[in-house]
């Protein structure tokens, strides 16, 4: 099993920045993919944005595509989302997970086997 502790959340204004943080603990040497997902009240879980632990490329939902950046630092274990130009509709708690069986659905909620707390986004118009 892999432990994910999520970090960075907070109030933002539109058009401002956040820098959430994943940190790793565990079976940490098993990871194919972390990923982040968010839940806005009321709506399903859904993927934003997610990065092969090996080569590092991030794959993103369109609809935060050009805004933010996902990446990692193999080294502490820790996965960030840099999050600019906020929207309110990016106002949301955000997970952390990862994959440590396949590395194939980084999209699908299916396709983790450990999932963070969440860390809550709230973006003010």
């Amino acid at each position: 099993q892999v432990q994910l502790v999520e970090s960075g959340g907070g109030l933002v204004q539109a058009g401002g920045s956040l820098r959430l943080s994943c940190a790793a603990s565990g079976r940490t040497f098993s990871v194919y993919t972390m990923g982040w997902f968010r839940q806005a009240p009321g709506k399903e879980r859904e993927f934003v944005a997610a990065i092969s632990w090996s080569s590092s490329i991030a794959y993103y939902a369109d609809s935060v595509k050009g805004r933010f950046i996902c990446f990692r630092d193999k080294d502490k274990n820790t996965m960030y989302l840099q999050m600019d130009s906020l929207k309110p509709e990016d106002t949301a708690i955000y997970y952390c997970a990862a994959d440590i069986s396949s590395g194939r659905y980084y999209s699908r909620l299916d396709g983790y086997d450990s999932w963070g707390q969440g860390t809550q986004v709230t973006v003010s118009s």
